[in-house]
């Protein structure tokens, strides 16, 4: 995916120039193939009465096919362990005890969108960083988040259209870029939410990424009063242009890279609110809000630990994002509800099934020690 361009959150997206309209479609399509490795999000409340979590499932095995064992998308990734500081700031945004100063643990899984668990490792590669924090009080949040802006998507019924639009021709292995163009001509918010994912430029690693909650969610503060949030993951390690960085020739280098800089030293990223105003969407997650929004920073996390997925903990987690403590709530976003229901689905149908050894494996991770 191409990020040659920039687009504001209140400009309009640039002009194309002279190229054909199928052409245009084919930059655009070709962006969408990768967007669409992101989440299997959609499940829950759909409005047709064929729309299934279990049909949603069964449409990422028609494109990806079955891999035994392992998630339906995201299928390639690893466990990371650490904790996470509050700093105290979050408070009196919400009554959730994770925002109270202190310290919790934190379980967690880096991984590349797709449903192939041996993909190669590539520079515009989705990336994506699942968190469970466990609070003091027993409580659990859970968040999947990635490095994308804003979300491809604005209903279940988008991602299943562009889903089976991408479904590759069994004799060219490759997808009719007809149904991708029929796709986009009649969804122009995606058309958009495209230019603004191009629009920012992919780093060098899993490190120095910035991960999106996507989805808007409402915090609950002691006095009961709700506010439209999103939040961001920011690093601290400084940024590289994936475009500037040599890209290594193996095919798991994300990772490797990512297993070699937590031997050497803790990786952390500041976690910052970002509270909404009247009229931001709440309900869209291919919008972006202004950027002068309020942004918040609430504390950091601290990860200081890999394991591979054939022993880490965060194998057999589902990283449903209505997993959710106390003064922290769904919105209205459609795609909530449907992310929980098929990932319940994707998580059902891998724990019954005998899983391959994954990628990167337990002594690959030992390799940096």
């Amino acid at each position: 995916m191409t990020t040659d361009f920039k687009l504001s959150a209140e400009s309009e997206p640039p002009r194309l120039g002279k190229l054909s309209k199928l052409a245009r479609f084919g930059l655009l399509g070709a962006a969408l193939t990768v967007a669409a490795g992101t989440f299997a999000y959609f499940g829950g409340w759909f409005i047709r009465d064929d729309l299934t979590p279990a049909r949603f499932v069964d449409g990422f095995e028609q494109v990806n096919g079955v891999h035994a064992g392992f998630r339906r998308n995201h299928a390639k990734g690893m466990g990371v362990f650490g904790f996470f500081d509050s700093n105290g700031n979050g408070v009196r945004l919400s009554q959730a005890v994770i925002f109270q100063p202190g310290r919790v643990q934190v379980i967690g899984r880096f991984s590349l969108g797709g449903g192939h668990p041996d993909v190669s490792d590539k520079p515009d590669a989705v990336r994506g960083l699942a968190l469970q924090f466990s609070l003091p009080n027993g409580e659990l949040w859970r968040t999947a988040m990635i490095n994308f802006p804003v979300f491809p998507f604005r209903t279940p019924e988008a991602f299943y259209e562009q889903l089976i639009a991408s479904k590759p021709d069994p004799n060219t292995g490759k997808h009719d870029p007809g149904k991708m163009e029929e796709f986009l001509a009649s969804h122009p918010e995606t058309v958009q939410a495209l230019t603004v994912i191009k629009g920012q430029p992919s780093s060098s690693g899993f490190d120095n990424s910035t991960f999106h909650s996507s989805n808007a969610f409402r915090f609950i503060n002691s006095a009961g009063d709700s506010i439209p949030v999103r939040w961001i993951m920011t690093p601290m390690q400084p940024f590289e242009s994936a475009n500037n960085a040599s890209i290594p020739q193996d095919k798991n280098y994300l990772f490797n890279a990512l297993i070699a800089q937590i031997h050497r030293q803790p990786l952390r990223w500041r976690l910052i609110i970002v509270i909404g105003q009247p009229g931001d969407p709440t309900n869209d997650a291919t919008i972006p809000w202004p950027a002068e929004r309020e942004q918040v920073v609430v504390g950091t996390l601290t990860l200081d630990r890999v394991e591979s997925d054939d022993t880490s903990a965060a194998t057999d987690l589902n990283f449903d994002p209505l997993v959710l403590p106390v003064g922290i709530a769904p919105s209205d976003d459609p795609l909530l509800s449907a992310r929980s229901a098929v990932y319940s689905q994707s998580f059902t149908r891998r724990a019954g099934e005998t899983k391959q050894p994954s990628a990167i494996r337990p002594s690959d991770v030992r390799k940096g020690e």
